[in-house]
């Protein structure tokens, strides 16, 4: 019989934080291994529990949320949306500029393959929520890889950018607070970016689901707010950070700028809108609630909250191994280690990330995996109470100690 293969377009697709690490930890666990997950972002495992408020709006309406909505989202969710934005000194921001969907992760992918044509280079940072790498490659782009600087807080490379600009750019990936590194940029770099958006005529895709997870004096600045009325500028969040509901996959799309001269991309946007009907309903009806009511956010980010203390902790612990150094998260949920190659001479990042796994049960993700340039990095979920994550590093130093 003739072997059934996946499609050539996934050649050269990776998503490696649900990878052959993963399957080689559920190997594990299926012979009796208990295995501590820091490898996802996923709030519920580790004891953050959704708003009351959010839970009791979506049972509330569950009566009504029984057939399809509209396919850019119910009016509720996108007018909460919209008056978050004007909120915030988005003020032509309207109900129609709005797209619910499952998630960022499905906008991204929607956007993608109404925005791309094969060949078309988008500049995504390096290091990378590797979804951007994966969905550009998947729907026919190229993903040209910009530097951030480990060494200036992981801020962005604007020389690097403008360097690799070429006549098939048409895209600039901001991820701002950054995944996997904690991240969060100034002003002047926000500006920055958009600056280049601009002399270039590059579409602007800001991914800003952290936005709400900030820490100590940080920051964030909108990339719409400085793009105006000559840069498109797209700009993606959601709940299921910061009001802890990962799996209500409640997202939301808003295109500032332009509009005028992307309504072609805007009519293929809406088609692939139109063509999966429309985003999970009963997940809409939080947003009203969620962006409107009390921001239970900020009891968890400050000095004494969960996702403060326990991201303070996790990077004083990593500090303190031997040839680890991790740049200080200003805001999101990771940490981002290098480990000095004089005292670690990793070749293949994965492998070392399996070996770690094998030994102690820790399952996080390669440097590699979110598109770095060197096998030097890993990525650690800072989700877990302070002793868990103790124990965890704990046993990190130790493996790392067995290696030098």
């Amino acid at each position: 019989m003739r072997a059934i293969r996946q499609s050539k377009k996934l050649q050269n697709v990776r998503y490696d934080v649900r990878g052959p690490i993963l399957v080689e930890a559920q190997r594990l666990e299926a012979e009796g291994h208990r295995i501590l997950k820091l490898n996802i972002g996923n709030t519920a495992p580790f004891g953050f529990e959704a708003p009351e408020a959010i839970l009791a709006d979506m049972i509330h309406h569950l009566p009504e949320a029984q057939g399809y909505s509209d396919s850019q989202g119910i009016y509720s969710a996108r007018t909460a949306v919209m008056n978050y934005y004007q909120s915030h000194g988005l003020r032509e921001t309207r109900v129609e500029d709005i797209f619910t969907g499952n998630g960022v992760s499905e906008l991204i992918s929607m956007v993608l393959q109404a925005f791309l044509d094969d060949g078309n280079e988008i500049l995504v940072p390096a290091p990378d929520y590797p979804l951007w790498t994966g969905a550009i490659t998947l729907s026919g782009g190229t993903a040209v890889h910009y530097r951030c600087d480990e060494q200036n807080g992981w801020n962005p490379d604007l020389a690097d950018i403008e360097a690799k600009i070429t006549e098939n750019t048409h895209g600039l990936v901001i991820i701002n607070p950054n995944n996997p590194t904690g991240a969060v940029y100034s002003e002047d770099i926000v500006k920055g970016l958009i600056d280049i958006a601009r002399r270039h005529q590059l579409v602007v895709f800001a991914d800003e689901i952290y936005e709400k997870i900030l820490f100590e004096d940080a920051t964030h600045h909108h990339a719409a707010t400085f793009a105006g009325d000559d840069v498109l500028c797209l700009t993606f969040s959601g709940l299921s950070k910061a009001y802890r509901v990962c799996g209500y996959r409640a997202g939301w799309l808003m295109i500032s700028g332009p509009k005028e001269i992307a309504t072609n991309f805007l009519e293929g946007l809406t088609l692939v809108a139109n063509m999966r009907m429309c985003a999970n309903v009963p997940a809409q009806h939080a947003i009203q609630t969620a962006l409107g009511g009390y921001q239970s956010i900020e009891e968890l980010i400050g000095p004494g909250g969960r996702f403060y203390e326990q991201s303070m902790l996790a990077d004083r612990l990593l500090n303190e191994i031997p040839g680890v150094s991790n740049v200080r998260p200003q805001g999101a949920l990771y940490c981002f280690p290098r480990l000095d190659p004089a005292l670690y001479p990793i070749e293949d990042d994965q492998q070392f990330v399996i070996d770690l796994l094998r030994a102690k049960k820790i399952l996080v993700t390669h440097g590699t995996g979110f598109n770095w340039f060197e096998p030097d990095h890993f990525r650690l979920v800072t989700l877990p109470e302070a002793s868990v994550l103790e124990e965890a590093i704990g046993r990190i130093g130790d493996f790392l100690a067995a290696r030098r």
